[in-house]
């Protein structure tokens, strides 16, 4: 067992949970759920596990994680970030299991690694290159951007080593889930927009290159065509169709309903000058 601690963020996730927790058992020497108001089995399911249960009030996910941090008295030497729709694979623990026996001066403290997505049961195996995580890093060294969106993990010092194990996300529920998740991302992405967030220049330079070409491509194309234009690149240029009826709604929900949602949003913020709307948990009921 390593010298980690798994920390979890829930709100309502019973269905998610145990299966999360099953696959950190025997790798996380202590784990962590930290809640935000759940009103389902999520406490007595994360106590069952033998889980520590904190509460915090939710603001953003960087913050709740950053909270977690700071506030849960972490005293193992790693830290896990992992959603409760996400699951560690036997081949990501297995690759990591040396990695985690480096000792800080070896430089090395982090670990990322990319999912494999599923969707209707389905693994999605084209439309892009799937994003990596750094999900494992050393205590005290490594924190989550306080981002609305798009937050990722920043080490204040040392290298990551990138795994080619693959974690799996089961990110989907339902057609009605994934619609209501999209649209709660939507708002969160209009106000980083509106808040021009910058990147943090401690991070990877594929993702602030991926953050610059977003911001001075993407975002420069005219409003609602863009939606369109991502559709048509992830679905047949990146060859999402090979994916069948799954890739097809995955595709079109994400990378055109999503985005054009988007422009909805930040065209209605331009027409009505609405007010910031204040961000809560995403509640994990199908």
């Amino acid at each position: 067992m390593a010298d980690l601690t798994a920390i979890i963020l829930t709100k309502n996730e019973q269905k998610n949970l145990p299966d999360c927790l099953t696959s950190v058992a025997g790798f996380a020497s202590r784990v962590v759920v930290v809640d935000s108001g759940s009103d389902d089995q999520t406490e007595a399911i994360a106590r069952a596990f033998g889980a520590e249960f904190a509460y915090h009030p939710f603001e953003s996910h960087a913050r709740q994680f950053n909270w977690a941090l700071d506030n849960c008295d972490i005293r193992t030497e790693w830290v896990l970030r992992i959603d409760a729709d996400e699951r560690m694979t036997d081949a990501v623990k297995a690759e990591c299991e040396p990695i985690l026996k480096l000792p800080r001066e070896s430089g090395v403290h982090g670990i990322s690694m990319e999912a494999v997505f599923y969707m209707l049961g389905k693994p999605l195996r084209f439309g892009g290159a799937k994003k990596r995580k750094l999900m494992i890093f050393r205590n005290g060294i490594g924190r989550i951007e306080d981002r609305l969106i798009d937050e990722h993990t920043v080490l204040c010092e040392g290298r990551e080593v990138r795994i080619r194990a693959k974690f799996d996300h089961y990110d989907f529920k339902s057609v009605g889930f994934f619609a209501d998740k999209l649209n709660w991302y939507a708002t969160r992405e209009v106000l980083a927009v509106l808040g021009a967030q910058d990147s943090d220049s401690r991070l990877d330079g594929r993702i602030r290159r991926t953050r610059k070409l977003k911001s001075g491509l993407y975002y420069r194309f005219p409003k609602f065509f863009r939606a369109f234009c991502a559709f048509i690149f992830r679905y047949v240029f990146q060859l999402g169709f090979l994916d069948g009826r799954p890739g097809l709604i995955y595709h079109f929900m994400y990378s055109f309903m999503y985005r054009f949602l988007v422009d909805a949003k930040l065209y209605e913020a331009e027409r009505t000058s609405a007010p910031a709307a204040k961000l809560s948990a995403l509640d994990a009921r199908e």
